[in-house]
């Protein structure tokens, strides 16, 4: 993915800043709507990034009150939520030709992703930011995850 305008500054630029969730969908190959269970189609979720190659992420279910189902493993190019909470950190590049962003994670709340390092294609239109993760589910079936978020500093 890239930016809109080839006169708009890079991604490297506009990405630093902390950013609100707005939508979360994940389809299949063949277009079909998936809902990930243990998280939900609508968690709450904060994304930061700063100018020195920090970031840090937290996603939580917005309704908590029941259990989420804990059978369901992570896919692969993903981080593996708890009990409807999703929390890491670490570092990252960005990669501004390609429109992708590199994540090293230096801490998270499953103990298997630390020092996961997941890619993601990202692009920035005004104030939203548009990430596509492609995955497989440990059933193997492929599946594209869209998270849109809004900057709010």
């Amino acid at each position: 993915m890239s930016i809109e305008s080839s006169n708009a500054p890079p991604l490297s630029e506009l990405l630093p800043g902390t950013w609100e969730l707005l939508s979360r969908v994940d389809l299949t190959d063949a277009g079909e709507r998936r809902v990930e269970p243990i998280l939900g189609e609508d968690p709450i979720a904060l994304l930061m990034y700063d100018r020195a190659g920090h970031f840090a992420a937290q996603f939580m279910k917005r309704d908590r009150s029941t259990p989420s189902s804990q059978a369901v493993s992570a896919a692969t190019n993903n981080s593996r939520a708890q009990n409807g909470y999703d929390a890491y950190f670490g570092t990252y590049t960005v990669d501004d030709a390609n429109g992708t962003v590199t994540q090293r994670l230096l801490g998270a709340l499953s103990q298997e992703n630390v020092g996961q390092v997941l890619t993601r294609a990202m692009s920035i239109s005004r104030d939203l930011l548009t990430i596509q993760v492609r995955m497989t589910t440990a059933a193997g079936e492929g599946i594209t995850r869209e998270l849109r978020w809004r900057r709010v500093d």
